[in-house]
């Protein structure tokens, strides 16, 4: 889709969805995962990319963008079957090979085996992308469970050391480690206290796997959106939060997968061949609020 997101925003219906990580195949409207008028150039070409989330939403686009740039993709998630294989119908429509990978990444042993079935399957691994989340919304810090909190560290964060530390077994001395993080991050949430703070980890240790791999030649950076249409979305608030979600923006809207995936695609290029330990901040303006 090439058209106008404030009008797709306009025509977003209040929606919920039971639990998470939500299923994109049910969303009204869908989000964007590619612009009709993105064309690839080739600036991944035969390289192989690991993506966890990459079943729908960010990772998605993020799939399909490398693959029209030219890469292999392997998709890791938890049991969103269908969303899978559509990701794997639209990497093979661009000319790409798409392997599916599904199960618990709160399992080290399982995201040891993702990178192993992704190396055995294309020979090499150049891309990790570290992008699997869930959130839970509470009134305050007293309703955060220790199993809550337990298990949002352990699915937004824990694994990004497990699938690191596989893949760096087998990532190129030129490699790329890609993780998602988030505006919460830098501006808190006082209704996502524990997500929010595996988002401030996650860009700590951005930084400092940075600092550790740069003698290798790995480039390590982030991304932190803000309010972006993804399935989480539905799956996380109320059916009239989702009806306004990311009106508050200096841009009025939500941002699409797509206007994420971008950012992906130049942070594990040759464009960002200079840039390492940084993120990239795909907001709708949301830091000129602060």
């Amino acid at each position: 889709m090439s058209g106008d997101f404030h009008k797709q925003q306009q025509q977003r219906p209040p929606q919920s969805q039971e639990k998470q990580p939500g299923r994109e195949s049910v969303m009204k409207p869908r989000p964007v995962f590619i612009r009709d008028n993105y064309r690839g150039s080739g600036k991944l070409q035969d390289k192989v990319a690991l993506i966890t989330g990459g079943d729908s939403g960010i990772g998605r686009a993020t799939a399909v963008h490398f693959a029209r740039e030219g890469t292999d993709v392997a998709i890791v998630y938890l049991n969103e079957d269908e969303d899978a294989k559509e990701t794997r119908k639209l990497v093979e429509q661009e000319g790409q090979e798409c392997l599916l990978l599904a199960g618990d990444i709160r399992d080290e042993g399982f995201c040891r085996d993702c990178v192993k079935r992704t190396t055995d399957k294309f020979g090499r691994l150049d891309i990790l992308v570290n992008n699997a989340a869930q959130q839970h919304p509470t009134e305050d810090i007293s309703g955060i469970s220790a199993q809550q909190l337990q298990d949002t560290y352990a699915t937004n964060l824990f694994n990004f050391f497990y699938f690191t530390k596989a893949a760096l077994e087998q990532l190129p001395d030129d490699g790329v480690i890609l993780n998602t993080t988030s505006v919460t991050a830098y501006r808190g949430s006082d209704h996502l206290i524990d997500y929010s703070s595996t988002k401030g980890a996650i860009t700590s240790f951005t930084r400092s796997l940075a600092k550790s791999l740069a003698g290798r030649g790995i480039r390590v950076n982030g991304v932190a959106p803000g309010p972006i249409w993804t399935p989480l979305i539905p799956a996380t608030f109320s059916a009239s939060e989702v009806e306004d979600f990311g009106g508050d923006t200096p841009m009025g809207r939500a941002g699409q997968p797509c206007e994420v995936a971008t950012c992906f695609v130049f942070l594990a290029s040759e464009d960002g061949s200079y840039l390492t330990g940084q993120v990239i901040h795909p907001n709708g303006g949301g830091f000129m609020e602060t």
